[in-house]
């Protein structure tokens, strides 16, 4: 079941300069900056309450973070809702017609599972769920 939104996901095109206006002017914190190489992306988390902001910048030209700041430049890029059984949703979504990105969970940033499911089936929002992996 989904239980909350885990983060909201923000392209940009370099952290280092976006991370500015985060600390600068909204007063965040960055809990952490990681590479997540499966997914071509260099990623930041900043907690607001009980959600996070993440900060993506693409580490190559083919990344997906990549292309889409190529068609739509730097801004929300994805949701990302929390579930504890991935593999139900996937299942639960791909049953009632939406289209997935990833049939099958992958590695994400800070220990997660995630997958992605396709605009095209979430009314033109990239829907990522994620599931914590347990240590």
């Amino acid at each position: 079941m989904i239980s909350k939104i885990d983060h909201l996901g923000i392209a940009v095109h370099s952290i280092a300069e976006a991370r500015v206006f985060y600390e600068q002017v909204l007063g965040l914190v960055c809990e952490r900056i990681e590479e997540v190489p499966a997914q071509k992306v260099r990623t930041a988390f900043f907690a607001v309450g009980d959600t996070h902001i993440e900060l993506l910048e693409p580490t190559a030209p083919d990344s997906p973070v990549a292309r889409f700041l190529e068609k739509r430049g730097e801004g929300f890029h994805h949701i990302g809702y929390r579930s504890d059984r991935i593999d139900d949703e996937l299942a639960r979504a791909q049953s009632q017609g939406c289209r997935l990105i990833n049939a099958e969970p992958v590695a994400g940033a800070g220990g997660k599972k995630i997958a992605f499911l396709h605009p095209g089936s979430t009314f033109g929002v990239l829907t990522e769920i994620c599931e914590q992996e347990q240590p």
